[in-house]
């Protein structure tokens, strides 16, 4: 590039840092240690799965106050020799003995208290070893043990871990074997300290070895280390833990957890072909808004201009408005998963959109499967309030593209601030019960057995068949959001990643979960109605 074709770039829209670019493989995630791990696994010759796995692992230990290893791990994968993608159910489900009466009065009866009782079947150790067995080519061993490693040995805390086990540090005070680990000395580590997670690391020891003393194929041995969690010493010390401190969750709880391997969900835009995990999640909500959002000239808009943020909130808001009236589990909730991504209603949506006034609000859901009924009314559970714990600032993301065409893309989360440690496992079960709503009727209610309505939502777009963009991030309802910024960036206004990442953002609060408890996040704007209105 030349100097002058330099000065006539948009100042205002060039990247703080360079986009990094690579013809063999590339690995993107929230942590540059787990990334070194990943490139490791990658330049050894392992696929996109492989170094996935490995990054996952290890970004449970490095930002634990984020992502937590016995976590959630809802996961894509692009298999390049079957020509589809696939999709990892790494959500836990409620305990069989959960108790719907018992959790509104240990709470405020609305949403679902902070403590053991908010705990789900931990699905992220079974997530990874299952794309281990089914679709990687390394051992349990070679991928857990970078995790292993800095739980064991130690890393430097850097400043955002510093700020949140700081800003936590009350949160972890109430259970003795939490504060033990993240408030070492009885005080939050600083920036540059040494941080151990000693009792972590024996825990995916204790894994690896029982992959390592197994005799028999790769399927018999990655089997022990699922075993060696679910039904051995990690299982029996969170099963009496729970018995101890009347906890839901039994061994038997445990032991019956497998992983579904299942088919993605996906909407067509503009010649895009963009998937994300089943309505367990809310990635339908990014779906929807993309077909709301294909009958629209957004680049004649202009990015970022009054008219664009209006049209792009109001389509994100009638698609959350859908996702509190229809999205659940769908072994519980019958979900019109094809009406509410079809051309049809995408076009009857659209014409909901008032130019000129935002909605305000969250609007009333449609109904997908009625083209001649106006928008649902009060017949439909519509929850305008959520309990202060649904967006905490959890969640990380990665993602690996191959040298075999292959992808992988997750987003992994929970704390370790709203739940006990086990003792002696260094482990916080999975607390995505708070995601589930108390609300009778709600598509999002505990049950024994069904899995919360999780906010973390990994997606994969493919053009002309072939991976394009793994993309995720963390933030609850405003995932969606920014992921859906990020991929128009990309794609119709021509933004190199890094750029189409750095460009300023904006979020809604105009529904349930953030009417509470909005936040802004770096680089973010809120649209509410009374921003949005025109006066001409």
């Amino acid at each position: 590039m030349t100097v002058q074709q330099s000065l006539a770039l948009d100042i205002s829209a060039a990247s703080m840092r360079p986009t990094v670019m690579g013809h063999h493989h590339a690995v993107a995630c929230g942590h540059y240690l787990a990334s070194l791990a990943a490139m490791r696994v990658l330049d050894a010759g392992g696929n996109a799965v492989d170094a996935g796995v490995t990054a996952a692992m290890a970004l449970a230990v490095l930002q634990p106050d984020i992502v937590c290893f016995a976590g959630v791990a809802p996961t894509l994968i692009y298999l390049e020799r079957e020509d589809r993608v696939i999709a990892l159910a790494g959500l836990g489900y409620w305990p069989a003995a959960t108790d719907l009466d018992r959790l509104r009065a240990e709470g405020d009866g609305k949403s679902v208290p902070e403590g053991l009782l908010r705990t789900v079947m931990p699905a992220a150790p079974a997530t990874h070893i299952e794309a281990l067995r089914r679709y990687g080519t390394i051992s349990f061993e070679q991928a857990a043990t970078p995790a292993m490693q800095l739980a064991a040995e130690g890393f430097a805390v850097f400043p955002f871990l510093a700020n949140n086990l700081d800003s936590a540090q009350d949160r972890y005070r109430r259970w003795p074997d939490s504060a033990a680990i993240f408030l070492p000395g009885g005080a939050p580590p600083r920036r540059g300290d040494l941080f151990r997670q000693e009792d972590l690391g024996r825990s995916i020891a204790g894994m690896i070895e029982a992959e390592r003393g197994t005799r028999g194929d790769r399927d018999l041995k990655l089997r022990a280390a699922h075993d060696f969690f679910y039904r051995g010493p990690i299982a029996k010390a969170v099963a009496d833990y729970h018995a101890r401190n009347r906890g839901f969750v039994t061994l038997a709880d445990l032991a019956g957890f497998e992983v579904p391997v299942e088919n993605s969900i996906a909407a067509g835009y503009r010649g895009y072909e963009v998937h994300s995990c089943d309505v367990w999640c809310q990635g339908i909500t990014l779906l929807e808004t993309l077909k709301i959002l294909e009958g629209c000239d957004l680049a004649g808009l202009g990015h970022n201009t009054p008219d664009y943020v209006h049209i792009v909130a109001e389509a994100l808001n009638l698609s959350f408005g859908d996702r509190e009236a229809y999205v659940g589990d769908p072994k519980f909730v019958r979900v019109p998963t094809a009406a509410l991504l079809s051309d049809a209603y995408a076009a009857r949506q659209r014409a909901r959109i008032d130019p000129q006034r935002a909605f305000g609000r969250m609007p009333e859901p449609g109904n997908p499967e009625d083209e001649k009924a106006a928008p649902a009314g009060a017949d439909r559970v519509h929850s305008t309030t959520q309990g202060k714990t649904g967006t905490a600032p959890d969640t990380i993301y990665a993602s690996v593209m191959d040298r075999y065409g292959n992808a992988y893309s997750a987003t992994l989360s929970d704390t370790t601030f709203d739940a006990p440690v086990i003792p002696g496992t260094g482990l916080v079960m999975s607390t995505r019960g708070h995601q589930s709503r108390l609300t009778p009727g709600h598509p999002a209610q505990v049950a024994p057995g069904k899995r919360p309505r999780l906010t973390p939502s990994p997606a994969l777009a493919l053009k002309d068949g072939k991976p394009f963009m793994c993309f995720g991030t963390p933030g609850g309802d405003v995932q969606s959001q920014s992921m859906l910024q990020v991929f128009l960036n990309v794609t119709q206004f021509g933004m190199q990643v890094r750029q189409a990442v750095e460009a300023q953002r904006f979020s809604s609060a105009s529904f349930s979960q953030l009417i509470r408890a909005a936040r802004l996040l770096p680089g973010t704007a809120l649209h509410r109605g009374r921003h949005a209105e025109r006066r001409d």
